[in-house]
């Protein structure tokens, strides 16, 4: 693909880049002119994103492409630096827009005050009747996905701001008693892991050093700054949420509802203790979640560094050990196959399927252990056997393997357990205690080849815990912990949410829920941490006595000591007993599952409660489906007896333009602040330093960033930010992630900044270089329209309506990529492209001042209304846009987040104008498509060299209307002088070029001397070629047996009609060659 090539593709990649560069008066080009039908628009979405994956990646190749040293000095860099200004509007003061209209648009300037202002006058918080009651329309409430606190927000959280924060403001704008409430999460593990990190990185110091008091300090000045950073982000993203709300998960009110849940859950038997497997990092020495393990996929053999060994020894992943047991009593063997050779000193039986005739004879037998001297059961168990893998025979280690450990159960086999927590082998592992884990594998290999019991190793492709929070390999052991059963809890989220108390979107992950809530295993909620909620249980002992702590039978669970106290005294009959706080936390899923409704006030009956709860809809990524959101329903349902929400809608995952997922080592995580101010190279390349990267890592993630980012990034500002992330979200499971999209919504902002100037200028109240003037031009004081406007007026009124009933039907689908297509569309293509060029005439000297009038009053209401259908994606550069137009007569509205929604109303619909109108359009394309067929000049300066259109109709009706518009066809047919009307095909000038627009209108334009007839016949006749293809397609389907009786009449009638344009239109290429051979 030449570079000619690329940039073309990329500008038909991104419809944005359609918008006019800079300048007061808006061009006209390209197809924009055409609405194109819903079900059209969709697929030329997917032909634009197709060319745009492959624009990308050439892009992306050429700026990583060696450069000549000339072209080198000619590029130009990027300013990827914000401008010197200073906000001089006082805090929480409204900006004074009053002034000239500035030359362009600065997103630096645009988005100063607005916020503050909105906060002073508690416009975000939720408004309602003068009783107290929520508006007429009925609430709407989104509780943010609180933000983990271990650092600053990412391209993810952006995401997920853009599309709730445009839900929170479109519905405002509707009506409703709208709360966007925002907070944060303690991210127990994630948080600790960091701090402990940077600790380590900058003092050399783990937090066994500092204990567990001035750790916890440390941790919590790590909150308070990461909040303070994230709040800021939220805000320079246009979140409005109301701020008086704020929670966070370890606030006292919120710790009170944790304490509240675990007691209940407890008091129902939904809650227990118990010995069980669990996942546990050794580095971190704490139980995880399967949320925080990630899986390393290996196809072989891999050696790999493991955290807390020296980084020298590497240790061999990737492989299957095969080895051989002796049979009790016998001179057999049987052969059983392990990844982790290791854990066979655990071992407590062979298993074999009770059906397999090659072991029929070992039932009921014994095989010996190697190293522990113990006789180990040959059991028979079908659910852990395949008998057509491998040798047919399995070990089974019961405290090591989640299936091994229901294995054990069924068949009531001894648990062993081998590691202690910080990984060493503990005594049941005999000659191989107090050895380090990995050690112990390596011995036992050399172990079982020295008693001849080694047999094979082969590469073997499989996945490798890991966790996600410290980098170690992840083991499976058994602890007593807290546990939720789960089951009855999926079991009633199922239920309900097929009985339609949930509804989840898009279907994929629908789909999803219904699958995970159908294999739902028990949740581990205890964690070995010292940063989070402690369980609110206590160990009673009396006196004398060592209580067995793997159950739940000498706890006291309470939501106070006092409570506890009183328990125990209850239980104790006397004797003396102590009561021990469980030294472990909860889990961070625990108290934000409660979120919902924590945020609300529950344990306690407030109004929040009362009045926003259940919330009306979660927006999240589809990833935690199985985590966060279904501990949110089970607590919701367990406690509140509700869902806690009625709808779920799981956006897509952010990844680079590469398609590669997020990742720091990478260089490609984007902090959104990056896209709003612009980054330079070097400081992206700083702010890695700044992190807890090793140095190797570091060198890594900064050769990415060159590549994604050779020129650092362009200040694109947050409106151009959301509306790209909103763009983005049409139901898929990815986002790939471009610079160069945002940057091309920035220049949408540019273009909304001009187009507003210039028609401001046509209002009278700016002059073209945007100074004030002494407008005498006030708006009507209704929006609707008086019933005698033109034919594009109507045009435009029609576009109006169904621009606002497609964005309100996209939105309550929660098609965002839909809804902001179709108002960038209207204001770009139908206001700007169009009506602004279509009433020029109607501005000059001598223009009827009732039609100008009419004009300015349609612009006004147009205008208007567009900005406002792009406010819930562009809250900051439609408000300013907003402030700067006159007012209504009586229209008191402060703020364009508390104006009205467009909505669809029938005095702005005129279906035969807006019929009408799209026929002039539809000629005025075809008279394009003709002039860049062959490639005619636009640029002549007089009468002769400029362009004349033939405008043949065989409809006199239609030949009228076009001609009661000559001038818009002319205004918007760049280069063309004049237009000249034929009705009979012998009317016909030789050689000429056309374009059929329907079966009774035709496009000429004479090219005779400007090109080669013979080129221009061969064009033809190929094209003649293409249409006589698609004639004989539609031949076949109209011709098939049975048609008239099983094809409905409106589809029959479709295709008859393209019978007949394709018809015309081959007649009307017939004839065109036949003129063309005349010039011969």
């Amino acid at each position: 693909m030449s570079s000619q090539e690329v940039r073309a593709s990329a500008q038909e990649t991104l419809p944005i880049e359609q918008a006019n560069p800079a300048g007061d008066q808006p061009v006209v080009g390209g197809e924009s002119l055409v609405e194109k039908s819903k079900k059209g628009a969709k697929k030329e979405a997917k032909r634009l994103e197709k060319l745009a994956k492959a624009a990308t990646k050439t892009s992306i190749a050429q700026s990583q492409a060696p450069k000549k040293e000339k072209a080198e000095k000619k590029e130009k860099k990027a300013d990827t630096s914000a401008q010197e200004w200073v906000n001089s509007t006082p805090k929480g003061q409204k900006k004074d827009v009053s002034g000239d209209f500035p030359a362009g648009y600065d997103p630096l300037h645009v988005e100063a005050a607005h916020y503050d202002w909105w906060q002073s006058q508690g416009y975000m918080k939720p408004h309602f009747n003068a009783d107290g009651k929520p508006l007429k329309k009925g609430t709407f409430c989104i509780t943010l996905p609180p933000p983990n606190v271990t650092g600053n927000l990412h391209m993810g959280h952006a995401l997920t701001i853009a599309l709730e924060d445009a839900l929170i403001r479109w519905k405002r704008m509707q009506g409703y008693t709208v709360l966007f409430l925002p907070g944060y999460d303690h991210a127990g593990i994630a948080t600790q892991a960091v701090v402990e990190q940077r600790l380590l990185k900058t003092e050399g110091h783990s937090r066994h050093y500092y204990g567990r008091e001035k750790f916890l300090e440390k941790v919590w000045e790590w909150k308070d700054q990461y909040q303070a950073n994230i709040t800021n982000q939220m805000i320079r993203l246009g979140g409005s949420f109301d701020w008086d709300r704020t929670a966070f998960t370890m606030n006292d009110s919120l710790s009170k509802a944790v304490r509240e849940g675990f007691v209940q859950m407890f008091e129902r038997g939904l809650l227990y203790r118990a010995n069980r497997l669990v996942n546990w990092c050794v580095y971190l020495n704490t139980s995880l979640s399967n949320l925080e393990v990630d899986q390393l996929h290996l196809t072989g053999r891999t050696l790999l560094n493991v955290k807390g060994y020296d980084p020298k020894e590497r240790f061999e992943f990737g492989v299957i050990t095969s080895f051989a047991y002796p049979i009790e009593n016998s001179d057999e063997r049987i052969v059983v196959a392990t990844t982790r050779p290791e854990t066979m000193l655990g071992d407590t039986a062979i298993a074999i399927h009770p059906d397999d005739p090659r072991y029929k004879h070992l039932h009921g037998k014994y095989a010996i252990h190697p190293f522990m001297n113990r006789r180990i059961p040959i059991v028979t168990d079908a659910i852990t056997v395949d008998m057509e893998f491998g040798t047919g025979a399995v070990k089974i280690t019961p405290a090591h393997d989640p299936n091994d450990f229901e294995c054990g159960i069924r068949n009531n086999l001894e648990f062993i357990s081998l590691m202690n927590d910080d990984g060493t082998y503990n005594n049941n592992a005999g000659e191989f205690k107090g050895m380090k884990r990995f050690h112990v594998r390596n011995e036992i290999i050399k172990a079982l080849k020295e008693k001849g019991l080694y047999v094979e190793q082969k590469d073997n492709d499989m996945q490798i815990p890991i966790c996600s929070r410290s980098g170690d390999v992840v083991e499976q052991i058994t602890k007593p912990q807290w546990w939720i059963n789960c089951k009855p809890l999926a079991e009633e989220a199922l239920q309900r949410t097929r009985a339609g108390e949930l509804n989840i979107k898009p279907k994929t992950s629908a789909g999803d829920w219904v699958r995970w809530m159908e294999n739902m295993q028990d949740w581990c909620i205890s964690r070995q941490l010292w940063w989070g909620h402690r369980c609110p249980a206590w160990l009673l002992k009396f006196e004398g006595e060592s209580p067995d702590t793997s159950d739940g039978d000498n706890w006291i669970v309470a939501r106070t000591i006092e409570e506890a106290k009183e328990k125990a005294e209850n239980k104790a009959n006397g004797r003396k007993y102590t009561l021990e706080q469980d030294e472990d936390v909860l889990d961070t899923w625990f108290s934000s599952g409660l979120w919902p409704f924590s945020t609300m006030g529950w344990p306690d009956k407030t109004p929040d409660m009362e009045i926003f709860y259940p919330n009306t809809i979660l927006e999240t990524g589809w990833d935690i489906l199985p985590f966060w959101v279904a501990r949110m329903v089970f607590f919701g349902n367990s406690l509140t007896n509700t869902m806690p929400f009625k709808e779920v809608y799981c956006h897509p995952i952010v990844r680079d333009a590469y398609g590669r997922k997020m990742s720091k080592s990478l260089g490609n995580v984007l902090d959104p602040l990056d896209f709003i101010t612009g980054q330079n190279l070097a400081k992206l390349h700083n702010d890695l330093r700044m992190g807890n990267l090793p140095e190797k890592e570091i060198s890594k993630a900064e050769e990415g960033q060159k590549k994604l980012f050779p020129k650092g990034i362009p200040q694109c500002g947050t409106d151009a930010l959301r509306f790209t992330l909103c763009n983005y979200t049409s139901g898929g499971r990815d986002i790939n992630m471009d610079v160069g999209r945002v940057e091309g919504y920035r220049k949408f902002c540019n273009k909304l900044w001009n187009a507003t100037k210039f028609c401001l200028f046509r209002m009278d109240a700016v002059d073209l270089q945007g100074a004030r003037q002494n407008t005498t031009f006030v708006p009507n004081a209704s929006h609707l329209p008086t019933g005698k406007e033109s034919i594009v007026e109507q045009w435009l009124f029609h576009k109006l309506n169904a621009a606002s009933a497609g964005i309100t039907d996209a939105l309550e689908n929660r098609d965002f990529g839909e809804a902001t297509t179709l108002a960038y569309q209207y204001f770009l293509n139908d206001l700007c492209d169009v009506f602004i060029e279509a009433t020029k005439p109607l501005f000059e000297a001598n223009s009827d001042p009732a039609a100008k009038l009419s004009a300015q009053n349609t612009l006004y209401t147009c205008l208007e209304a567009g900005l406002k259908l792009l406010h819930p994606f562009m809250p900051y550069v439609t408000e300013e846009l907003w402030q700067r137009l006159p007012r209504r007569e009586g229209d008191k509205t402060e703020t364009i987040m508390l104006s009205s929604f467009p909505e669809k109303i029938s005095e702005q619909d005129f279906p035969k104008a807006a019929a009408d109108f799209d026929l002039v359009v539809e000629c005025i394309k075809s008279a394009r498509s003709v002039i860049g067929l062959y490639n005619l000049p636009t640029n002549g300066k007089t009468l002769e060299d400029q362009i004349t259109i033939i405008i043949q109709s065989r409809n006199n009706e239609q030949m009228e209307l076009l001609k009661g518009v000559e001038t818009v066809i002319v205004g918007l047919t760049k280069g063309c002088g004049k237009v000249e009307w034929i009705q009979e095909d012998s009317q016909v000038p030789r050689g000429c070029g056309t374009e059929v627009v329907t079966t009774d209108i035709s496009i000429h334009i004479p090219v005779q001397g400007k090109v080669d007839a013979a080129v221009e016949i061969d064009k033809l006749e190929k094209k003649s070629i293409v249409i006589e293809g698609q004639k004989a397609k539609l031949l076949k389907v109209v011709q098939q047996p049975n048609y008239e009786k099983t094809i409905k009449e409106d589809v029959r009638a479709q295709n008859a009609e393209k019978m007949n344009k394709i018809e015309v239109e081959i007649e009307a290429l017939r004839q065109a060659i036949e003129r063309f051979k005349g010039l011969l």
